[in-house]
């Protein structure tokens, strides 16, 4: 996927450290798959018409039609498909592999680790009793630093921006680069909704935070090009579980955005 992945996996049993070398293998099949920039994958023998491919595996098909409700939700600012360009579900793959690898240690018995892939995380459990996993949200303008930090339970956390690779994230209704924000963070009860309502999100630009935030169980942190920062109010409670995200399950109205001042240090 071109991105580092690690795996925190706390007081398992051996069918779940077995499983953890399984979660690596399918991450890879993944990446050797579904990537457009990989000769012979699957997703390169997909044409540009959003026509399910002869022969398509079930997980591609999962994934064009993840890609089709993104495009179809956001009004075709996510979008797989662009002119003149190969499909590219990279918007949702992601988040998805991982979910999957997650759900792979899961079974296996582990009740408590936490997957990064690159910045998106899949938090489940405690890393020990009583405490949460703490999520840090990098400064766009500070690479060592962070402006935000989160603690979660058994919920996943996937931000897009602009500070790591430029301006990728195209706007599928203009077809030029999104730079209405720099950085958009979703916490989401699974990581699969997390990265592809980040993704989304912000290629919409600033009414992207509204719409980030009305979507079923997804609270959001972003940052605009103004500097200013949006925040859902409960993020201000002090730990984030699927309980809290339950809360705000079926909204139909974006939580109201707090602005702050920029902060130019670490976060709390």
């Amino acid at each position: 996927m071109g991105l580092p992945i690690s795996m925190d996996v706390r007081s398992a049993p051996p069918p779940a450290l077995a499983a953890a070398s399984r979660a690596f293998d399918w991450l890879r099949e993944v990446d050797r798959r579904f990537s457009p920039f990989r000769e012979g994958s699957e997703v390169r023998r997909c044409s540009g018409d959003r026509t399910l491919p002869e022969h398509a595996s079930p997980e591609l098909a999962e994934i064009i039609d993840l890609c089709l409700r993104y495009e179809r939700d956001s009004g075709g600012a996510f979008r797989a498909w662009l002119p003149g360009r190969p499909f590219d579900p990279c918007g949702v793959v992601k988040g998805w592999a991982v979910q999957r690898a997650g759900l792979l240690l899961h079974a296996a018995g582990a009740g408590r680790f936490c997957l990064n892939a690159g910045g998106d995380v899949l938090a489940v459990g405690e890393p020990e009793p009583g405490r949460a996993w703490r999520v840090g949200i990098r400064h766009p303008e500070l690479a060592h630093q962070v402006c935000a930090v989160f603690d979660v339970r058994d919920c996943a956390v996937a931000t897009s921006g602009s500070y790591e690779r430029g301006a990728h994230v195209v706007d599928g209704r203009t077809g030029r680069p999104a730079r209405e924000l720099v950085s958009l963070t979703v916490l989401a009860p699974d990581l699969t909704t997390a990265d592809a309502v980040s993704t989304a999100a912000f290629a919409m630009g600033v009414e992207g935070i509204a719409w980030a935030a009305a979507q079923p169980g997804c609270l959001v942190f972003a940052v605009d090009a103004e500097r200013r920062v949006h925040r859902s109010p409960l993020l201000d409670e002090p730990v984030v579980t699927p309980e809290l995200l339950a809360a705000c399950r079926g909204a139909t109205a974006a939580p109201r955005s707090q602005q702050e001042e920029w902060p130019h240090g670490s976060g709390r």
